[in-house]
């Protein structure tokens, strides 16, 4: 059967930022000097600490197979950082440790809807989630954000288009792409409403640790202690420096847990053993760096946002979260997909259209500030030059 594949595999496309990094490599090796704004990684690298631990564990012979759900001290670990970040310890048959925050995402989708289900999520949104909603044939029903909200859900909207049929909904904060944070009030009213309505929470909380000007993160798991109908997704990658290490977790109702160990281990069998001993040692002893390159960002935060906002035809309001921009480019009259090709190929400047996150985000940019005062300096100067050739 050539045709026979059921799924509608259409729905799932590669992320926007490839197109424009692949542009920005073909031109720095054409000798372009290309400043990167694309790419949500941060610059620094992995704690040495952290290293350190993994490279024992080889060194020690810990390369085989380990327990699906996780090798049991991180697991621990795990538990005890919950405890401290969202007041509430998880039974250990309710953590999964997986290759990253990703399949949490998509395990959390597989586990909880289905085809005709309705998700309720976040426009601009962060292309996984339309793509694996859409793969799976839910309906859609995306909420758009707003930047007089600071780019909040206000949870007005979601009660709004909540129905019977809402299988799921689906929270990011900090957001990517705007670095919106929901407030506490918002993240009860939400959990209130999942538990009046019967559905699942599915809480992408990746930038947790990363808040500015005194913000605290609150997690919908509060109300269930992901108990019953909540879903955490975190990971290591943002806060600890480690994207390319592939590690992350999810905290959920131990039913979901065993679904997803079933179809985890047909999938992957395991998550690295010896890059979990590196998580052990980031939840037990990674604080200091956290902090450490939260000053850093917190500076660049001020530099990008200060800039922007000197650029003829932009601007920008303060993320709460994360380390991303999303200046609004309505004056330029251009279209984000048009300018952000503009700056590439003008200013070489390498950034992201706000269209490639949602219709919602047509009229603006986004731009990762992990990058250096000095060269988010050097960027803004660019684009100021830019758009002055054309305003």
């Amino acid at each position: 059967m050539a045709n026979g594949i059921a799924a509608d595999f259409s729905m799932l496309r590669g992320e926007p930022p490839i197109k424009y990094l692949t542009k920005a490599n073909m031109l720095a090796a054409q000798g372009r000097d290309i400043t990167r704004f694309e790419i949500g990684q941060p610059d620094f690298d992995t704690p040495d600490n952290v290293k350190e631990a993994a490279k024992k564990a080889l060194d020690e012979g810990f390369t085989h197979y380990v327990p699906t759900m996780g090798i049991p001290e991180l697991v621990e670990a795990i538990q005890d950082d919950i405890a401290k970040s969202r007041g509430f310890r998880p039974d250990k048959e309710q953590i999964m440790v997986l290759p990253g925050a990703k399949p949490g995402i998509f395990l959390g989708l597989m586990t909880t809807i289905a085809m005709g289900y309705e998700v309720i999520y976040q426009n601009p949104f962060y292309f996984q989630y339309d793509s694996l909603v859409g793969y799976m044939g839910a309906k859609k029903v995306q909420i758009p954000l707003y930047e007089k909200d600071e780019f909040r859900m206000i949870p007005e909207q979601i009660q709004d288009n909540i129905s019977d049929k809402t299988g799921l909904i689906l929270l990011n904060s900090p957001q990517n792409p705007t670095g919106g944070v929901l407030s506490k009030k918002d993240v009860h009213a939400i959990a209130e409403m999942a538990e009046e309505h019967d559905s699942y929470i599915l809480s992408d909380e990746i930038y947790s640790k990363m808040l500015y000007d005194g913000e605290k993160h609150y997690s919908p798991s509060y109300l269930d202690e992901c108990k019953e109908r909540t879903i955490i997704v975190d990971g290591f990658s943002k806060a600890y420096s480690m994207t390319g290490w592939r590690l992350g977790y999810m905290v959920a109702p131990k039913e979901i847990i065993h679904k997803a160990d079933h179809l985890f281990a047909d999938i992957g069998s395991c998550t690295t053993s010896f890059v979990q001993k590196g998580g052990v040692e980031a939840l037990k002893n990674g604080q200091y760096f956290v902090d450490h390159i939260m000053e850093h960002f917190t500076r660049r935060r001020e530099a990008i946002v200060s800039g922007l906002n000197e650029v003829p035809g932009m601007s920008c309001i303060y993320p709460k979260g994360a380390f991303y921009v999303f200046p609004n480019i309505k004056e330029t009259g251009m279209k984000s997909e048009e300018l952000a090709n503009y700056m590439l190929d003008e200013a070489g400047v390498c950034l992201l259209p706000g269209s490639a996150f949602g219709s919602q985000g047509e009229g603006y940019l986004r731009l990762s500030y992990a990058r250096s005062v000095e060269e988010i300096e050097k960027g803004i100067g660019k684009m100021k030059e830019a758009m002055a050739k054309v305003l």
